[in-house]
């Protein structure tokens, strides 16, 4: 096992997976949390299938991480649910799972993470988004996740600065990934080509985890220089 130990959420996928393979890359032992399974071999990756929405999923996770580890330097938060549709179209259980899994997913990870903490090397890094700063038509419901989970961490940077711990918002414009096959029909107007990639995410990644322990990034929002989503 590595020294440096890291846990990441929404390992399956996208970002999240990205996220884990840069960090082992980088020498860290990777505990990968996601629904559905990660399907990164590799010897320094711990696969943690959990449902972040349950709260006794997440403690189970900490406790299996506390068996292995004294301490967590990483914690990277990229589970998250995205839906496309008007606020009219959009279905009551589509915005409870946005907030479910959006918010109250992250609010478990925070909550149970605290033993894991060392002081002036923790580092929380959320991935939240320009739609946690401005609303954008036909993504009520992830705005309104977005923006609930920086309150929450807007809270924790208060309430836990006795702690030393570092906390990083990351506000990307939008990251090509799969995701966004299920709800281009939203978006036709829009040229893809517009967007991040994953390796435009990855170089902002690589310069706050390798940045120094007394620097963090209150707000460090990143776009493609089109300015995102341009028709």
């Amino acid at each position: 096992m590595s020294s440096l130990t890291a846990l990441v959420t929404g390992a399956s996928s996208g970002i999240g997976l990205e996220t884990c393979q840069y960090l082992l890359e980088e020498g860290y032992t990777v505990f990968g949390a996601s629904r559905s399974g990660s399907p990164i071999d590799h010897d320094n990756f711990i696969d943690v299938e959990l449902d972040i929405r349950r709260e006794a999923d997440v403690e189970e996770l900490f406790s299996e991480i506390s068996n292995q580890e004294d301490g967590l330097q990483v914690i990277v938060q990229c589970a998250g649910v995205f839906d496309a549709s008007p606020i009219i179209e959009t279905e009551s259980k589509v915005f409870r799972d946005h907030l479910d899994t959006n918010i109250m997913g992250a609010f478990h990870v925070f909550k149970h993470s605290t033993e894991l903490i060392v002081p002036n090397e923790t580092h929380y890094i959320t991935l939240l988004s320009v739609a946690a700063q401005k609303g954008f038509p036909n993504v009520g419901a992830y705005c309104a996740s977005k923006y609930g989970l920086k309150g929450l961490v807007e809270s924790l940077k208060e309430e836990w600065e006795s702690k030393k711990v570092r906390f990083t918002n990351l506000y990307p414009g939008p990251i090509d990934t799969p995701m966004w096959d299920e709800v281009m029909d939203e978006f036709d107007e829009y040229d893809r080509g517009s967007m991040l990639n994953l390796d435009d995410y990855i170089g902002v990644l690589d310069m706050v985890v390798k940045s120094a322990p007394h620097i963090q990034f209150p707000e460090l929002t990143f776009l493609h220089r089109s300015g995102g989503l341009n028709p």
